[in-house]
């Protein structure tokens, strides 16, 4: 009987799924995905929501006309471990308004009072001193607990930096995956930017789908050229680098494991591996 219920359970879940892939938009974010019905049917409502979500950004005006469930963000999934997760994406308004705190932010905003981030403040000042000084820098792959300031302290750097006329680019890497592959157009452009630019913060790297085009075509490309021109990187991540690599294999096929250790030899070229751990500072 309990097998009977659980046949229907299913049938009722693939139904609600073909049902919601008749809507285009909803087939539209599946295929991009590239989410098999088996997972699919899972999270449908969630989906659901997703693209509801979306729509609601095409005609939007602005932060105070947001419909969504939390204001200026998108609740868009990642496909990891044969499994969706849903994080919230900041919208096109939402991501103006952050660049212009960002700009506001300076290396006295950090507070200095909690010894665990006196590693990194350490390790910035060692690096504005090596900078005067016209020597080689060295980026930082700052992983740690969700919420707990990485990015804030790293954004804090390239104001003073920027300060000293070097250009500094911060992009959150499941977002830049996303436009690169929708604006085609501009693709060449971009990427040559991110090669380029003086300091490049490559924001939650690890929080991706990993695919061998965003793993070998983009990351790749990118770390290969700031490794060869001197061009300094940072990361900041929830993963250490033993994980992440991990992660970027994606699989038990040993040539996405030489794949995966390459990446990560490119990352320890141009970072040093240090952890933040601290509470969170987004939920106060």
């Amino acid at each position: 009987m309990e097998k009977v219920k659980m046949d229907f359970d299913m049938l009722d879940l693939k139904k609600s799924y073909r049902d919601a892939c008749k809507d285009n938009d909803f087939l539209k974010l599946v295929k991009e995905l590239g989410v098999s019905e088996e997972i699919g049917m899972k999270y449908t409502s969630k989906l659901e929501n997703t693209v509801l979500e979306l729509n609601n950004c095409k005609g939007c005006k602005g932060l105070p006309f947001c419909k969504n469930q939390q204001e200026g963000y998108v609740d868009y999934p990642e496909l990891a471990d044969e499994r969706l997760y849903f994080r919230f994406s900041p919208c096109k308004y939402r991501k103006a308004i952050e660049k212009q705190k960002a700009k506001k932010i300076t290396m006295q905003d950090i507070q200095i009072d909690d010894k665990r981030r006196a590693p990194v403040i350490k390790y910035f000042k060692e690096l504005l001193t090596k900078l005067e000084k016209n020597e080689k820098v060295k980026g930082l792959y700052l992983y740690g607990n969700f919420g707990c300031g990485k990015t804030f302290l790293i954004t804090a750097l390239f104001s003073e930096l920027e300060k000293r006329r070097k250009r500094c680019e911060i992009v959150y890497y499941p977002e830049l995956l996303r436009d690169l592959k929708s604006d085609f157009d501009d693709f060449g452009g971009k990427m040559e930017y991110l090669m380029d630019v003086d300091f490049l913060l490559l924001d939650d790297i690890g929080a991706e789908k990993v695919t061998e085009w965003s793993r070998d075509e983009i990351l790749g490309t990118i770390l290969q050229y700031r490794m060869n021109n001197n061009k300094t990187t940072f990361f900041t991540s929830n993963l250490s680098l033993k994980e992440l690599e991990v992660n970027l294999a994606g699989s038990r096929y040993e040539v996405d494991e030489i794949k995966a250790r390459r990446i990560i030899e490119r990352i320890k070229c141009l970072s040093t591996e240090m952890q933040l751990l601290g509470e969170n500072k987004r939920s106060n």
